[in-house]
């Protein structure tokens, strides 16, 4: 299956689970505008990023469910440095495709496995267009 055809179905699949979704479309609107403060306040994990991936702010419920502080993450990069496990062409391939198109707003499942027991999460990546930051925002499921 071509890269193309993942991320097609991935985001047919982000559609269907819009109903189901841990992020608020007024989450999404509010994000490239929200305080350190703010996100840390958010119930899910939500981390920042550059448009190469480096981290620029990582919340504290984030913390909480990796068990990194963030002082100690912030400025790596989340895809080849910290999560390493996302660094393939459906994790990482997605941010890159969306980042390049300026278009990122996908959903999909995903099972972390680096430095943590295997942990199933939901993964909503987004971009805001207009300011160009990018978001990963992250759930246990």
């Amino acid at each position: 299956m071509s890269l193309n055809t993942m991320l097609e179905k991935m985001r047919e699949t982000g559609k269907a689970m819009a109903q189901n979704s841990f992020v608020t479309e007024e989450d999404l609107e509010r994000l490239p505008r929200m305080s350190r403060q703010d996100m840390d306040e958010l119930p899910y994990g939500c981390v920042k990023v550059d448009d190469s991936g480096s981290i620029l702010v990582y919340n504290r419920t984030q913390a909480e469910f990796a068990g990194f502080k963030p002082r100690d993450v912030e400025g790596k990069n989340f895809f080849t440095q910290l999560g390493v496990c996302t660094n393939n062409d459906i994790f990482f391939g997605t941010f890159k495709k969306g980042v390049a198109e300026n278009n990122l707003n996908v959903m999909f499942m995903y099972t972390f496995t680096y430095k943590i027991a295997p942990t199933n999460v939901k993964v909503h990546m987004y971009r805001d267009a207009e300011t160009r930051s990018n978001f990963l925002l992250i759930t246990k499921r």
